[in-house]
C-alpha cells in the first residue's frame, strides 16, 4: 500500500499543476491499471477501495491547488461526479475471485 500511495502522490504532485488535468489523469491511469492488474486476484477489494478513496483525495487537492482554491472543495466542486468525469481508472469492482484463477 505504501508503494502505490507514493506513486499516486508522485503523479499528483504540486509541481505538475501547470499540466492539464487530463494529462495528469492519463499518467495516473497507467499506474492504477498496472497495479490493479497485478493485485486483482485474491482478497483485495477493501484495499482497492482505499486506493480509490486516496486517488479521489489527491485529485481534489491537486485541482484545488491548480485553480487557486483553499482546501479540497470536496462537497462543493470536486465531488464523485467530477472525479468520474475526469476518466480516472477505478479499482473497485475489478477483483477476480478464485473461480477465475
Amino acid at each position: 500500500m505504501a508503494s502505490i500511495r507514493a506513486k499516486i502522490r508522485e503523479r499528483t504532485d504540486r509541481r505538475l499543476v501547470g499540466f492539464d488535468i487530463d494529462t495528469v489523469v492519463a499518467g495516473l491511469n497507467l499506474t492504477l491499471r498496472g497495479w490493479g492488474n497485478y493485485f486483482r486476484r485474491g482478497n483485495s477489494a477493501r484495499k482497492f477501495a482505499h486506493v480509490d478513496h486516496y486517488v479521489d483525495l489527491r485529485l481534489a487537492r491537486f485541482a484545488s491547488i491548480k485553480y487557486g482554491l483553499q482546501g479540497r472543495n470536496w462537497c462543493g466542486r470536486f465531488d464523485h461526479h467530477w472525479i468520474t468525469a475526469t476518466g480516472v481508472h477505478r479499482l473497485t469492482g475489478k477483483v477476480l475471485g478464485a473461480a477465475h484463477v
